[in-house]
């Protein structure tokens, strides 16, 4: 997919440009969670997708392509549980849990894993919410790891607009990105190329695709505004935590 500037989108230092970015990561994280009827029928209106290509096409230039939608909540639904959650043999074609992946954990156990990942969010002072289980939320889900950029890019925006220092929310918008989130999305787009799932909503096939292409872009561009990259197992930005989460992560 090419990300060719058609218009002019808003300076990488204004409060619009972190602004569309915070929207960008939200609607992504509400794509990939729990597929619910809700989520499905934000999709099959187009109602999803305008509010995505606006904020897209601010952030990038162009506006974001339009896909088909499913015929059902049922399709949608089935084609979300068969390359996420319970595929052939009862393994996901691409596991949206970034601890699942074995080049990702990088030599690390799963329980190491999570507390580097938890370190993000503790920082600022975010916790997961529970679902209807009663259960937290994995930390390493992509719907989580997309809300937490959000956040980071909402802190930006507030920071941007009031006049103060970025320098911390983008050094962990970028550790973030380099460690976990760009590593998940760029896995989870390549098994979905090499193994492409025919019942998957397009809108989800695609947006997976163009969010592992943006967001080494992101890494590109936060480099070049914050410096060389540092050690991401020790996640403590130069930044004061969000006032005790003034939000939750999830809700």
């Amino acid at each position: 997919m090419s990300i060719a500037a058609k218009k002019r989108p808003p300076m990488g230092d204004s409060p619009a440009r972190a602004r569309a970015k915070e929207t960008i990561w939200r609607l992504s994280a509400l794509a990939f969670g729990h597929p619910s009827e809700e989520v499905y029928q934000a999709v099959s209106s187009g109602a999803f997708h305008t509010a995505f290509s606006d904020a897209w096409a601010d952030a990038t230039g162009s506006p974001w392509p339009k896909m088909p939608a499913s015929p059902d909540y049922a399709s949608f639904e089935a084609g979300y549980i068969s390359a996420f959650l319970h595929g052939r043999g009862g393994k996901p074609s691409a596991a949206l849990l970034a601890g699942d992946h074995e080049h990702i954990l990088a030599g690390l156990s799963r329980p190491v894993f999570m507390l580097n990942v938890a370190a993000f969010y503790k920082h600022f002072g975010l916790k997961a919410a529970t679902d209807d289980e009663g259960k937290n939320d994995e930390p390493d889900h992509l719907a989580s790891m997309l809300e937490l950029m959000a956040v980071l890019s909402h802190l930006e925006a507030r920071a941007l607009a009031s006049g103060k220092d970025t320098s911390g929310y983008r050094r962990a918008q970028r550790d973030f990105l380099c460690r976990y989130l760009g590593t998940t999305l760029e896995t989870v787009a390549g098994l979905l190329r090499r193994t492409p799932i025919p019942h998957l909503d397009p809108t989800l096939a695609q947006l997976v695709q163009d969010l592992a292409l943006w967001s080494e872009m992101q890494i590109n561009e936060l480099e070049a505004r914050v410096g060389l990259f540092r050690d991401p197992d020790a996640p403590k930005p130069h930044a004061a935590p969000a006032a005790q989460a003034e939000q939750n992560l999830w809700g």
